[in-house]
């Protein structure tokens, strides 16, 4: 166990692109001591990864005596560490994996930093070449991290769910992980614990048994929630996009299939972004195979989130998705054969493999979303609005009761102000309230949550 009195240097692994001396300047530069707070906290969350806690500001209480500098050598950069927990060191000497994290954290944060505001798009833009301004930026970062295999066939399935699961579900994310590493895919996921953990876990046993190596288990996260969900240790790819909307754009453009597990507001925000893209007309020929799934027990839970999709957004989204429960086989299958469509439509279409530069994504759903209090009190939840439009308020609303329930800036927003107000038509918010009392009742809003208050309520 490292002694906390004394500092540890940390030097980079191969897998560690170098750094300009302009980006170390600029990231050591006094003037900027937002950024240094970000690296910290993203670094911590690294360093913190296994805690059975989402809560972000717990966290930071426990560590706040935390500390990690970014030390300028003429051989490159390292890390000199203070008061780090102790669980991410074995004799005294930092874990591989999370040495690797750390300098991925690094290395995004720092291309946030220096590159990003300059690659978006100035508010008042043709939307169009705004959105395709974004798609552009968020292509850098996942190129900047080295992420995007441009000759490797399309394998890549991308699995969400909750972090807050029982461990039936969990289990049940592992079989389907176990399922799709036997076949040879890799895996994304949000790179925390529960069902974000179980799919790599499950993946990792089926390669191993294969005999495969140089597999992908990549970890896309977003600073606001990367302290609630630290990746979980079988991550090495990481990425850290600068916001939730541009962590989604990443997932649907890097990823060739999506399966959705059993989870809770967070889950629900990703089912209604993704249907809300997929639903626009101009991607209405494009293949992308999406399967909701879980354990036998889990079935009630499919149901209502299908109702809920049917009574909000309408049928016809409901046949952008298939459901299968309690079949790990029969999911990998249905993934495998999806994403051989996929591969067959880039090609004939000259798209590339590794990139889905032919998905349009509507600029409603890239702008970012500030959940103030009057913001998500503004939202227009009225199912008399285009599918669309209604998708992206109920993603927003969606995204502000995650920020309620676990980011630090949301937390603290409804500890000071109350919870956060939602309006919308009669009907669409007795749907919307079923759906989140069962995700309460269920215990899927945080994890050991017995107690937990809402963050929101409606009218």
């Amino acid at each position: 166990m490292p002694n906390s009195s004394q500092p540890i240097r940390i030097q980079p692994t191969s897998s560690f692109r170098d750094l300009s001396h302009r980006e170390v300047h600029r990231f050591l530069d006094a003037s900027t001591p937002e950024l240094k707070h970000l690296f910290r906290n993203c670094a911590l969350a690294v360093m913190n990864g296994g805690a059975y806690t989402d809560d972000a500001t717990e966290v930071f209480h426990a560590f706040r005596d935390f500390r990690i500098e970014v030390v300028a050598e003429h051989r490159g950069v390292e890390l000199e560490v203070h008061n780090a927990p102790a669980s991410a060191f074995v004799d005294g000497v930092m874990v591989r994996g999370i040495r690797d994290l750390l300098y991925a954290v690094l290395r995004d944060i720092i291309h946030i930093n220096d590159d990003w505001e300059r690659a978006l798009p100035s508010a008042d833009e043709d939307p169009e070449l705004a959105g395709a301004a974004t798609t552009d930026a968020v292509f850098n970062v996942l190129r900047n991290a080295d992420v995007l295999y441009p000759y490797v066939r399309p394998n890549l399935v991308v699995c969400w769910g909750g972090h807050s699961i029982s461990r039936h579900e969990y289990d049940y994310t592992k079989e389907v992980g176990y399922a799709l590493g036997l076949r040879g895919l890799d895996i994304c996921t949000g790179c925390g614990p529960g069902a974000m953990k179980g799919p790599m876990k499950g993946a990792h046993i089926g390669h191993a048994k294969q005999r495969t190596s140089g597999h992908r288990y990549l970890g896309i996260t977003e600073p606001g929630i990367i302290a609630a969900e630290s990746p979980n240790p079988i991550v090495n790819e990481l990425v850290i996009m600068p916001d939730i909307e541009k962590r989604l754009e990443a997932f649907v453009r890097a990823g060739h299939a999506i399966i959705v597990f059993p989870g809770g507001v967070g889950t629900a925000e990703e089912i209604l972004y993704l249907l809300g893209v997929l639903m626009d007309e101009r991607n209405r020929d494009l293949p992308f195979p999406v399967v909701f799934t879980g354990p036998r027990s889990a079935a009630a839970y499919f149901e209502e989130i299908d109702a809920f999709i049917g009574a909000t957004l309408g049928e016809a989204s409901r046949a952008r998705y298939k459901i299968i429960t309690d079949d790990p086989a029969a999911v990998a299958r249905e993934i495998k054969q999806g994403i051989s469509a996929v591969e067959a439509y880039r090609t004939e279409h000259r798209d590339a493999w590794h990139f889905n530069w032919s998905l349009k994504i509507p600029r409603s759903f890239q702008l970012p979303f500030n959940p103030t209090h009057s913001n998500m009190a503004a939202l227009s939840l009225d199912p008399q609005r285009a599918s669309s439009e209604l998708a992206t308020d109920l993603r927003r609303a969606f995204s502000g009761i995650v920020a309620g329930n676990v980011k630090p800036d949301g937390v603290a927003a409804v500890r000071e102000h109350g919870p956060f107000e939602l309006h919308g038509a009669p009907h669409l918010m007795r749907a919307l309230d079923q759906l989140l009392q069962g995700f309460c009742d269920q215990g899927r809003m945080k994890i050991g949550d017995d107690g937990y208050e809402p963050c929101y309520r409606m009218s």
